[in-house]
């Protein structure tokens, strides 16, 4: 459009390429305002290297360490927001009641700095008070024992480590329970649901060496500049050598636009850049299972004209299922496809042809294909569409589910999940003496129903921030302070802790970068990144308070109290964490040799066997499967309905807020910001920088997010983009993918509501 818009505080245009010297400012400027200026360049030089720490970021592995550095922007705000100099102390909640601290902001309650002592609320002064740790494990073991196990829920953050994951899950199963909401139920839920029923197991099948090796890769519903930045830096290598990336996203990325990679010499000294998407393509929020069903479509309409499309042999091998999918595909219509896609024929033709000229394809995807309504069956389009041409099981090829947090992966491998399998159960008995409980337990979503209807009591976090990254706030936060027990283990201040039960806990714990010493010296903890290679971390910085334990520690601790006559020895086991791998070795497949193979650098690889070609489904063949329709997601109801995406800033990491800034999309110093295409603007009456009220366009709720000021950005028609968490309060807590209970942050209908056309001061 070609009208001038208005100057809006806190917005101005970005045109610089993502990564950069922008990266280097950003770095530098948490540095300083963070860490010991003597500290800081020894320990993120440390990041993600032999004999270093796994970066508390992203989970994009590691390349071979042959860089000067294994870290991004965000790694290094992820590692200084941890190594801080600033404290939070007895001495700062003597001074600062609870009610007091829950108006500050996300932002200011993080960083006010590292927790140093075990805390306990006291109602009487509104204020938390330190208390000894055998003290509090005591009350702690001695409520739980009072309580039904299945009122408990055990929540485990995804930077927790395989051995913190695997004591808990331990913990929780000889208490009698397999309530085990998990970050993944918030998350790659679809994934974990999705792909054992396509091709039998939860996980991706490429490796960084497959990059290496392919010809095509499709990029659907990731921001990697912001979500998974180390990505950037494969991304950039496949551009440079003429790998085509096509993209699909409802907004314009810079970081899948253009990257200036800050380990070139030439790109750093001449100010140049990469470009990233050879072709992108602006999908409707909710429209990925029209655009994939619309790629096979003309794939199997040329196999019908030409021949040769389809890899036959693969498919009559392989695989099952693929009549009916081909059926199902045939009798789509154009017309619903392009609709619900936003794109046209002719778009989804070009993707076709390229993919079809690909000896070798691989299709990454993150929350932008999950967390929807049919996420689960998004998940298993994206397979289908890979088992047509054989691209999975062979090299260059295969599918890349994008993980978020460090070891979220690593926590379900090591039983974090409230469905375990038969399997499972048999070896815990069998390892640990004792009988676990059979019946499935609660996810997230099922945690929080609990604890609205009273029927959960208690809620032991391992780390996260777990009401406020759920949905419906509103209903959430109250149902966390009813409860009789809470207690929260993290290195952080957050919201959650805020929301005080009869009796609440806060525990402060080791990080990533700190040295873990105990009864028989140092030890180093293991976490599985995206692509299944597990390794070992293991920090060397002094910890924030001589008060801290590790997590396993605080776990053990807390399960002594409560199993006085336990058949498990905590004592032994946090002693030595080799003691835990050995019984995760003994319990779980695939961890053979465990203590060996991590203290090799780089670790070692879980097994895959599609990889080889070999299916663990039912019927021992990779399963097609059928999308009903195209439509992902409820239309809404209402005139002008919009589809809503929560969206994470640049200086965010999860519910983690480092700065109030979102620098590539042009967002500075501010967070109440809704994107919004141009035309639907001019059609609403819509003007940039006009304040509204968002409100849930979906029978049976008003919930709404107000004052919030319009922004046009390049987004897809119908779309609208506001921040997460915020935006949280927007989505309905039984708005979900029923198969993987995953909630649908990506596809809200909302109507808006003009509030003023006064601009908004900072």
């Amino acid at each position: 459009m070609n009208k001038k818009r208005r100057s809006v505080p806190g917005i101005r245009h970005y045109d610089g390429p993502a990564g950069g010297w922008g990266a280097l400012k950003a770095t530098a400027i948490a540095v300083r305002t963070q860490m010991d200026a003597l500290e800081a360049p020894a320990t993120l030089l440390r990041t993600n290297q032999p004999d270093g720490f796994d970066c508390p970021g992203c989970a994009w592995p590691d390349k071979e360490h042959k860089s000067t550095f294994q870290f991004c922007e965000n790694g290094a705000k992820a590692v200084t927001w941890e190594a801080t100099t600033k404290r939070v102390t007895p001495e700062f909640f003597a001074n600062n009641s609870v009610s007091s601290l829950w108006a500050k902001s996300d932002y200011e309650l993080e960083g006010y700095g590292r927790l140093t002592h075990p805390m306990v609320y006291d109602k009487a002064s509104d204020t938390f008070r330190p208390v000894e740790w055998q003290e509090a494990f005591r009350r702690i073991g001695e409520k739980l024992r009072q309580l039904d196990p299945d009122a408990v829920e055990f929540y485990t953050s995804g930077r927790a480590s395989n051995e913190a994951a695997f004591l808990l899950q331990l913990f929780a199963r000889e208490l009698g329970t397999n309530n085990f909401p998990d970050c993944s139920n918030m998350c790659h839920e679809a994934t974990s649901t999705g792909l054992p029923r396509s091709i039998g197991i939860g996980k991706g099948t490429v490796s960084l060496e497959d990059f290496d090796k392919t010809e095509l890769v499709i990029s659907i519903g990731h921001n990697p500049g912001t979500n998974h930045p180390r990505m950037m830096g494969t991304l950039h290598e496949l551009s440079r050598r003429g790998v085509p990336i096509i993209v699909f996203n409802p907004l314009r990325e810079r970081a899948l636009e253009r990257f200036a990679d800050p380990q070139s010499v030439v790109e750093m000294a001449t100010l140049g850049s990469t470009d990233i998407a050879s072709t992108y393509f602006q999908v409707k929020a909710g429209g990925d299972a029209a655009a994939l069903k619309g790629i096979a479509k003309h794939l199997l309409e040329r196999e019908v004209r030409e021949g040769g499309i389809l890899d036959q042999p693969f498919i009559d091998a392989h695989t099952q299922g693929f009549a009916d999918f081909a059926a199902d595909i045939a009798a789509t219509g154009w017309e619903e496809i392009e609709q619900e896609s936003g794109l046209t024929r002719e778009d989804l033709d070009v993707v076709a042809r390229a993919y079809a000229k690909s000896n070798a394809t691989i299709i990454t995807y993150g929350m932008g294909v999950t967390q929807h309504n049919k996420g689960t069956a998004n998940v298993r389009l994206i397979a289908d569409l890979l088992l047509l041409r054989g691209n999975i099981g062979k090299p260059g090829a295969g599918i890349c589910p994008l993980r978020g947090h460090s070891n979220v992966q690593g926590n379900r491998t090591v039983g974090i999940t409230e469905k375990p399998t038969a399997a499972f159960l048999s070896r815990i008995e069998e390892v640990f003496g004792f009988t676990p409980p059979t019946k499935h337990g609660h996810d997230a979503v099922m945690a929080t129903q609990a604890m609205i209807a009273g029927e959960a009591k208690a809620l032991i976090c391992l780390g996260g921030n777990f009401a406020v990254a759920m949905p419906d706030h509103e209903q959430a936060f109250p149902a966390l302070q009813k409860l009789d027990l809470s207690v929260h283990v993290g290195t952080k201040l957050n919201r959650t802790h805020l929301l005080v039960a009869k009796e609440t806990w806060l525990f402060p714990c080791l990080g990533r970068t700190e040295l873990d010493m105990q009864r028989t010296g140092r030890q180093s903890i293991t976490v599985e990144d995206s692509m299944s290679m597990v390794h070992a971390s293991s920090g060397k910085l002094r910890p924030a308070s001589p008060h801290l334990l590790s997590e396993p520690a605080i776990v053990a601790g807390m399960a002594r109290a409560a199993l006085p006559d336990s058949k498990v020895n905590w004592e032994e086991l946090v002693a030595d964490y080799d003691m835990i791998r050995d019984r995760i070795e003994q319990t779980i497949p695939g961890f053979t040799d465990y203590n060996q193979r991590i203290r090799t650098p780089g670790g070692f690889r879980m097994p895959l066997p599609p990889t080889e070609r070999v299916w663990p489904t039912p019927s021992g063949k990779a399963m097609f499967s059928v999308f009903e329709g195209v439509d992902e997601n409820a239309k809404g109801v209402g005139e002008s309905v919009l589809r809503l995406i929560t969206l994470r800033s640049h200086d965010q990491y999860n519910t983690t807020i480092y700065a109030m800034d979102d620098r590539y999309r042009g967002v500075f110093g501010r967070r109440d910001i809704l994107f919004m295409n141009e035309e639907d603007m001019t059609e609403r009456g819509l003007e940039h920088g006009d304040r509204v009220d968002i409100e849930t366009a979906l029978p049976g709720h008003a919930q709404r997010l107000e004052d919030i000021t319009v922004v046009a950005y390049s987004i897809a028609r119908g779309s609208v983009g506001a921040y997460y968490p915020e935006a949280n309060v927007l989505v309905p807590l039984d708005y979900l993918d029923k198969e993987s209970g995953t909630p649908s942050y990506k596809s809200v209908p909302v109507r808006l509501t003009l509030r003023s056309k006064e601009i908004r001061p900072l």
